[in-house]
């Protein structure tokens, strides 16, 4: 009897720790611009809307990722200014930090296309751009004189995701798959560390 009550408790003991929910570390996604400020815009496609889109649909893509939780530096259309994104951000010490934005130049179409990424002065933020080229292709990548960059204390990119007033990219980036496909990419790098 007595070790039939100690098997008991074991197993007892092994499902309850199965279910203990682990800490996850933070990820967090900034989706640029909000609210007045639409980032770059053509045709009544904008920034702020296409970069949101992605970064909702990166949050509910890793729901299922047991290493990291995603968080947003903004859930809907609304503006927050570059100084609360980065305290927030150095509140809550992430892993890393990927600012999502859209290129433009400043002709009406241009034949430039696909990604850019800036990093900081530092190895932690070129190789999470260094992750991102493996998933998106080539790309260039620059030391960038940004706001997130300069202030968040978490390894961070920033991430033109292509140009809005390129064809190619913009069909892409407004496309639901193209949105879809970019936000699986993301979630598929965290997989990776």
């Amino acid at each position: 009897m007595k070790e039939i009550k100690l098997l008991a408790l074991a197993f007892f003991s092994i499902a309850f720790l199965s279910f203990t929910p682990t800490k996850k570390e933070y990820i967090i996604i900034d989706a640029g611009h909000g609210g007045n400020d639409l980032g770059a815009s053509f045709n009544g496609i904008s920034e702020k809307e296409i970069v949101l889109n992605i970064a909702k649909q990166i949050k509910e893509i890793n729901q299922s990722q047991e290493k990291y939780e995603v968080l947003l530096t903004r859930n809907d259309d609304e503006y927050t200014t570059l100084r609360n994104r980065t305290d927030k951000i150095n509140e809550l010490n992430p892993a890393m930090v990927i600012s999502l934005h859209i290129n433009r130049t400043n002709e009406k179409e241009t034949t430039k296309q696909g990604p850019e990424i800036f990093i900081q002065d530092n190895e932690s933020s070129k190789k999470i751009a260094e992750q991102i080229i493996k998933k998106f292709g080539s790309c260039n990548i620059s030391k960038g004189n940004l706001h997130i960059l300069k202030e968040s204390k978490s390894p961070t990119v920033l991430v033109e995701l292509g140009y809005i007033n390129n064809q190619k990219d913009r069909d892409y980036l407004s496309s639901k798959n193209g949105q879809k496909e970019i936000a699986q990419k993301f979630v598929d790098i965290f997989n990776e560390n």
